[in-house]
């Protein structure tokens, strides 16, 4: 199906990316892990300047898992590095990002961060607040189980206090109350890497997205693999559990 990308005529308001590949793209050229990640960082930036020249709504990318920590120390640290990092580009260019009207909101755990990741964070998302142009979700310290139990838990404490019946909850109303409750659910999800499994992101938000795994490891994607990914997308029948007429 031919489609052209960039008149803003997308098949997809919501896109949800796996970044997967930085280690490897690395130890393929005998670099340290490190190196991949901050290639990483790099096609980030690019891929989520594409999605926002696009006009894609809502972009979620999948930074840092609640399951990561158990890699070497050294490597989480440099991690947590690239994210201070790219604060500091935000932080030094604050006009800019206002003027692309971008919002940034970082779901998952992050308030078990380190302080003035915490406080970068914080500072962030204010300042974006009112945004209305492109959604670009970093998820960081984040697990779809995770975010799943910590909406049962507020949940639970808006039943407790008496303000919610127990029956009156309904899966909009919990949608409501994951760390994107309030955004449309993602239409497609990306994992690049080679790998064919969800690893827990968005479990609850993709029961019914369309999943595309590419063998591109993420420093090496481009836009233009993206472009294609979004045409074959768009040649997809989507039901919804329903059947075609």
């Amino acid at each position: 199906m031919e489609m052209d990308i960039r008149a803003g005529k997308l098949p997809a308001q919501h896109i949800g990316i796996i970044m997967d590949g930085n280690g490897r793209w690395a130890k393929k050229r005998l670099m340290p892990r490190t190196a991949g990640h901050k290639a990483g960082a790099r096609t980030f930036r690019a891929i989520s300047e594409h999605c926002r020249l696009m006009g894609l709504r809502y972009l979620t990318v999948y930074a840092f898992s609640t399951e990561n920590w158990k890699r070497p120390a050294a490597e989480v640290a440099a991690i947590m590095n690239l994210l201070r990092e790219y604060f500091k580009e935000v932080f030094a260019d604050k006009d800019h990002y206002i003027e692309k009207n971008m919002r940034l909101k970082f779901i998952g755990d992050v308030k078990s961060l380190d302080a003035d990741i915490v406080q970068d964070i914080a500072e962030i998302e204010a300042t974006t607040r009112e945004m209305n142009g492109m959604n670009l979700n970093i998820a960081v310290n984040y697990g779809g189980r995770m975010d799943i139990v910590h909406a049962a838990q507020r949940l639970a404490v808006q039943v407790k206090k008496g303000w919610l019946e127990p029956e009156a909850i309904t899966e909009d109303i919990f949608g409501q109350y994951l760390y994107t409750g309030g955004q449309p659910d993602p239409d497609l999800i990306i994992r690049t890497g080679g790998e064919s499994r969800l690893s827990n992101f968005l479990t609850w938000q993709a029961a019914y997205a369309e999943y595309i795994f590419t063998d591109t490891l993420w420093p090496d994607f481009r836009p233009k693999e993206l472009d294609a990914i979004l045409r074959e997308f768009a040649g997809r029948e989507r039901r919804f559990g329903g059947v075609q007429e």
